[in-house]
């Protein structure tokens, strides 16, 4: 039987996909920290695969370069229709979480990029602030590359960086918590969660700790942020009130960081956190079932 050589097309077509292949989870990775979605990001690899395919690989100097490029500028277009559903959003929004696998934790950095609370600060940023911030403070790209993905002068780039680094050295959490002690909060929150004891959930609270609940209209959640230990505990221990049935506390690894799925009668809410001191300072709840499909199976991310 004869075999075709394949033809030239068909190489560049396979060069084009294996290329693609081999920086997808980097892509994901750009586009979800930009958008906090990984629904959207999704979307925006999608695009960003259709125009990769248009493309002469013989001009393309940078591979990598290039496609973190288009997956910049798709991710910048979709942040403008993302914004306007946010501005419409039941209660307080929060990141959609994922299920990562272990990598990501080993890599500080990176998790530390990808947390709900590191997240919600680059939420202040304008849409070009926070492309710039990423590619920069994240993937450690050069402002040559920064300038041609947001179709920027180096120096409009470099100024837009301080001005977006200044804006979330000035919000990001204080201090810094490894893996272990973000683990050991949580499991003394599951403990006291599971014994009722009010007081050792106080305890673990820093006086000026934030919940946010996203339930998205969809299942109930707090339609404020609430501030404060008492607050919080108080609220939470209504929450327990409310309960019914038999509710498992899984451990995660969600966005990096430790967290406990939460598996109760009424569906499955991810619980995250942010620890500083050893005492939880963020609490973050995601009860929308529309963003939960990514705690079931593990996201691979990269830099």
């Amino acid at each position: 039987m004869d075999q075709t050589e394949p033809t030239v097309a068909e190489d560049r077509a396979e060069t084009a996909t294996d290329t693609f292949v081999t920086h997808r989870n980097l892509l994901f990775t750009v586009a979800y920290e930009m958008l906090g979605s990984a629904a959207d990001a999704e979307d925006v690899l999608q695009e960003t695969w259709l125009r990769w395919t248009t493309v002469d690989l013989d001009t393309v100097r940078d591979r990598r370069a290039y496609l973190v490029r288009i997956t910049t500028r798709q991710a910048l277009t979709h942040m403008r229709t993302l914004g306007r559903r946010k501005e419409a959003y039941f209660g307080p929004w929060l990141p959609e979480p994922l299920l990562t696998t272990p990598d990501v934790a080993e890599d500080v950095e990176l998790a530390d990029s990808v947390s709900m609370a590191m997240l919600l600060v680059m939420e202040t940023l304008t849409p070009t602030e926070r492309a710039v911030f990423v590619l920069r403070e994240v993937f450690d790209l050069d402002y040559a590359e920064i300038a041609e993905a947001v179709d920027k002068t180096q120096t409009a780039v470099r100024q837009i960086a301080h001005r977006a680094r200044s804006h979330v050295a000035a919000r990001r959490p204080r201090g810094t918590t490894s893996a272990a002690q973000t683990r050991g909060a949580l499991e003394a929150f599951r403990r006291a969660i599971d014994t009722g004891d009010l007081q050792g959930l106080l305890d673990l609270l820093a006086p000026d700790v934030v919940m946010l609940g996203d339930g998205g209209g969809i299942r109930q959640a707090f339609p404020a942020p609430v501030v404060g230990a008492d607050a919080v505990r108080d609220v939470l221990s209504q929450g327990l009130g409310r309960l019914t049935g038999r509710t498992v506390f899984e451990p995660a690894w969600i966005n990096g960081s430790p967290a406990l799925l939460v598996h109760a009668e009424d569906g499955v809410s991810v619980v995250a956190m942010h620890v500083e001191d050893g005492l939880i300072s963020g609490l973050y709840v995601v009860r929308n079932p529309e963003k939960l499909s990514r705690v079931e199976q593990e996201t691979p991310m990269s830099r």
